[in-house]
């Protein structure tokens, strides 16, 4: 299968390739930010692919940023420290204002300023968007910021948060997707000054925190588009956040299958390479079918998001399969490895504990089924 954009894969697998699992091995080590490599990606333009060339990016579609973030996982490298930025960006490039573009837009490719931050989880809402507390209140020339998220990644190294606020309570709105607000948050501005953030241990080294808003003041210029419609703005995002994710683990998943077919055809037991035994082979083959057919998804899911075509549910697919196909290509590496698979020195161990988040986040699996049972094939709601 002849894959998309093979000059910019290459590009990247080069880069990667100065990134060894022994740095990855070492930030895991002390949960630490892979700042080298997000100003490498950075200063070579792969972060800026989605921003138009007038902005000072490549203005390339979201093919690109996908191929971009599924070779970085297949080199073993992980794009969850900064994949972020290329799907808040949208936030502000479809609905953000000429002005707010102008003054960000070009810091942002340029890597003066990050934007890998995303406010929306709250610890009593979860997934339920529409019932998220933090409040912004209008007063004079600011927003006034209460309330508190979770499981907000990268906080602590990004110059801008997209912030999504209640506006209008929930109870006062028609629907109650109305009453939600987007505010471009300035971090350096808001810590210590409103806004709290307190790191969170994980299994996994994915700078993951949780934020305290008190009376924090957010200028009104900061609003993206109008007040109390901002819950529409983000939902491209979130399609886009959703395929990225896909891309990331289709990368994951053939990782894996190059590391366990290499290892299958290495390693020698009873006096013959242990790929020879149909119970080795079979489920890496297996998991070569299942990835690419995951595959297959991302790659019609990316194509209707270029095109402007509606995607929720192909998104929704494509990152539940491509994440259940990594999960299975993960589980089969490791017990190909046998004991090796859990020595920190092969990657696996650590690649194993990444790639079982994206059943999980941005979007759950059942969920997921919610929509498709919902929304495609007509049933009612559970909830």
């Amino acid at each position: 299968m002849t894959q998309s954009h093979p000059e910019i894969r290459d590009s990247v697998r080069r880069l990667c390739a100065q990134f060894p699992g022994t740095y990855w091995q070492a930030l895991d080590r002390e949960r630490a930010y892979p700042t080298e490599f997000v100003q490498t990606l950075t200063k070579e333009g792969f972060l800026s692919v989605l921003i138009p060339e007038e902005y000072g990016g490549s203005g390339l579609g979201l093919g690109a940023a996908t191929a971009i973030l599924e070779e970085i996982h297949r080199s073993g490298c992980n794009g969850g420290a900064c994949h972020a930025q290329m799907y808040t960006m949208g936030t502000l490039l479809r609905h953000g204002s000429a002005a707010q573009k102008a003054q960000y837009l070009p810091k942002i490719a340029s890597g003066e300023l990050r934007l890998q931050a995303f406010g929306v989880t709250e610890p009593t809402s979860g997934t339920d968007t529409t019932r998220i507390r933090t409040f912004a209140k209008r007063e004079g020339d600011k927003y006034v910021v209460n309330g508190q998220k979770v499981w907000i990644s990268r906080a602590e190294h990004s110059d801008l948060m997209v912030l999504l606020v209640r506006t209008t309570p929930r109870e006062e709105t028609k629907k109650p997707t109305d009453g939600m607000s987007v505010l471009l948050v300035d971090m350096k501005a808001a810590v210590g000054k409103g806004l709290t953030i307190r790191p969170i241990r994980t299994m996994l080294n994915h700078a993951t925190t949780e934020l305290f808003f008190d009376n924090l003041e957010v200028p009104a210029e900061n609003l993206i588009g109008e007040e109390n419609k901002g819950f529409k703005y983000i939902i491209d995002g979130m399609n886009a956040e959703r395929i990225l994710i896909a891309s990331e683990c289709i990368g994951d998943g053939r990782f894996f299958i190059d590391r366990a077919s290499a290892y299958a055809k290495e390693r020698s037991v009873f006096g013959r390479p242990i790929g020879e035994n149909q119970a080795i082979q079979f489920p890496i083959a297996r998991a070569y079918v299942q990835v690419s057919a995951a595959a297959a998804i991302v790659e019609k899911a990316q194509g209707l998001f270029d095109a402007g075509e509606p995607c929720g549910t192909e998104a929704n697919m494509a990152k539940m399969l491509a994440s259940e196909a990594s999960w299975f290509a993960a589980d089969m590496c490791l017990q190909t490895h046998g004991g090796f698979g859990f020595a920190e020195e092969y990657d696996i161990e650590r690649k194993f504990r990444e790639t079982r988040l994206y059943q999980v986040a941005p979007i759950s699996t059942n969920l997921i089924l919610s929509h498709v049972g919902t929304h495609v094939l007509g049933m009612p709601k559970s909830f």
